[in-house]
């Protein structure tokens, strides 16, 4: 029988290798356009696709390898009789190799300037339409879609004249991988492009980043996967400098710092223990930032996860290297801090470019079965409704302290009270199965720091009991959602204890 692989790439790495290692190995080559004229140019023995089917490639290029004289020789089963008899009566010759990968769509689409015809000219029909059907037949033909996988196709080669079946399912669990891949990002694009909100099929597609050690606990497997084209302003895409490599609670917790530190614009510092905020802070500088996130709660700091919105400094570099991290998270790190901070030889350091700003993604949570999905919780205290139904209004001092208490609590896990004056959190209340159970942890977190201090709730109060404790431990001002069917009980009691209370009409639940 014999020997002919089929080659069309838009990857053109070590193509030329491959392809001359198989014609060593008494194989044809076919292919088509810019890769056959690359190995001509190599000087390679090269039929054309056309030379094959006796067809033109015809509307530009869009029909070229769908056709029988392709498709017979890839789906063929070649220990089949009636198979074999219908190739001899068509003149079909089998294809035993296959190397295709596909137009460039991704990298088109990533394109700024992009147009809507560029992208759709970037779906590839013909490469897939290959691809599939070898891998459908890989009982008898080898496919390769990544030129990682040359090697070994060429070693197994040369040392029996075939592949295993072994490394041909798994070449062909890869193709539909591929393919499944590709077009999910062209579903993902048209499904843009037609502004469809909630379409009936929701296929997404991730690329491994990391093997992790382990997940939550030792005894589970677990990996980190990226979203191709995902924000670049985000820990799936971040570089890291130094330390040991993540693991899967480093990851969730360095997310959960980095959405708190995209809060603000002036220099901030964050510091995150198992998802929640323990201390965050704001200054001139962003030495004075970490200072105060690191007084906000000097204790559950140690072993956490830090993000900082400045490029950290030498003075901040020896700062944090006081105390022992586990991550910390900045646009940069100058010379000097390098120096300091990378002596620690596990402390892991990672750069995420904050200027790129906020890519609109929805959010994907897993539960067992199924798949949530929901926008982004972007909303603002600027987006917001105020209205502030008590007697006093808040002063200036306590707007800023509000602000800022508004922008953390939507970060701390439901239920959750943040205390804050205007430049950092003074106690943090999260996760508690009643709203009155996370204030008195944050007030007493605060101590008497809460004198003139202000407190934000992520949802309304069902009763006046979060109110008489604020009011008991010195709080002037509160910022909350509003809503309940009793506020009128939280508004008379601010008005007795003389609080400013706001209500923003927006509430942000975090679970």
């Amino acid at each position: 029988m014999k020997k002919r692989a089929l080659i069309s790439v838009s990857d053109k790495n070590g193509v030329s290798e491959f392809a001359k290692e198989l014609i060593n190995l008494g194989f044809e080559i076919v292919s088509t356009g810019g890769t056959k004229k690359m190995l001509q140019d190599q000087g390679l023995p090269v039929l054309s696709v056309t030379d094959v089917t006796g067809f033109p490639e015809i509307l530009e290029g869009r029909v070229k390898t769908l056709n029988p004289f392709i498709h017979g020789g890839l789906l063929a089963k070649h220990g089949e009789a009636d198979h074999q008899k219908q190739l001899e009566e068509h003149h079909i010759d089998p294809i035993q190799v296959v190397c295709v990968n596909l137009y460039p769509f991704q990298q088109t689409i990533e394109k700024p300037d992009v147009t809507v015809d560029d992208a759709i000219e970037n779906i590839d029909i013909g490469g897939p339409a290959m691809l599939r059907a070898s891998a459908k037949n890989h009982q008898y033909v080898t496919v390769v879609v990544d030129p990682v996988d040359y090697e070994t196709v060429l070693a197994e080669l040369k040392a029996s004249g075939e592949t295993t079946l072994e490394t041909r399912r798994k070449l062909a669990a890869k193709v539909f991988r591929h393919t499944a891949a590709y077009d999910a990002l062209i579903a993902e694009y048209m499904t843009n492009l037609a502004q469809e909100e909630n379409p009936e099929k929701l296929t997404v597609t991730y690329e491994l980043k990391q093997s992790l050690r382990y997940g939550e606990n030792p005894h589970q497997k677990a990996s980190f996967y990226k979203k191709p084209l995902g924000s670049k302003f985000s820990i799936a895409y971040a570089d890291q400098l130094h330390g040991k490599e993540l693991s899967y609670n480093n990851i969730n917790d360095a997310d959960a710092a980095l959405q708190i530190v995209k809060e603000f614009t002036e220099p901030a510092a964050v510091a995150v223990k198992h998802m929640n905020p323990c201390g965050v802070g704001t200054g001139k500088t962003v030495f004075e930032a970490f200072e105060k996130a690191f007084a906000a709660d000097p204790v559950s700091i140690f072993g956490g996860i830090i993000a900082l919105n400045q490029e950290v400094d030498a003075e901040t570099a020896r700062k944090l290297h006081e105390i022992f991290l586990e991550i910390i998270i900045a646009p940069s790190f100058s010379k000097e801090a390098l120096e300091v901070l990378t002596s620690k030889k596990n402390l892991r350091l990672l750069t995420i470019p904050f200027e790129l700003g906020q890519k609109a993604e929805r959010k994907m949570t897993t539960i067992e079965g199924g798949l949530l999905v929901q926008d982004q919780d972007r909303y603002s205290l600027e987006d917001a409704n105020i209205t502030i139904p008590t007697k006093r209004q808040p002063t200036d001092a306590e707007w800023a302290a509000l602000k800022l208490g508004w922008k953390v609590v939507k970060h701390v896990k439901s239920n959750a009270i943040v205390v804050s004056d205007k430049d950092m959190t003074l106690g943090i209340g999260a996760g508690q199965m009643n709203r009155v159970g996370s204030a008195e942890i944050a007030l007493k977190q605060a101590g008497a720091k809460a004198e003139g201090a202000a407190l934000a709730s992520d949802a309304f109060f069902p009763m006046d009991d979060t109110v008489e404790a604020a009011a008991k431990a010195g709080i002037t001002a509160i910022i909350q959602p509003g809503g309940s069917i009793r506020d009128a009980d939280s508004i008379k009691k601010a008005d007795e204890y003389g609080i400013a209370m706001v209500f923003t009409g927006v509430r942000h639940f975090k679970h």
